[in-house]
């Protein structure tokens, strides 16, 4: 069988993280400054929209 095919990847840009949706071929979400290995796991797991929106309100760049 093999392994399963992550829908959802971490791509390093200039300065942080963004999330890139492999099966719409786009960006997912924001920038973030960290890697967001949790939010990715959850994304490519069960998908539950409050665990969504708490790790993406964690991990979300201040923006000044």
């Amino acid at each position: 069988m093999g392994k399963p095919v992550k829908r959802f990847v971490a791509k390093g840009v200039p300065g942080g993280w963004r999330i890139w949706n492999k099966l719409a071929q786009r960006w997912w979400g924001e920038f973030y400054e960290k890697q967001p290995d949790e939010l990715l796991e959850e994304l490519n797991g069960l998908r539950r929209p409050d665990v969504l929106a708490e790790l993406h309100r964690r991990l979300k760049k201040d923006k000044r």
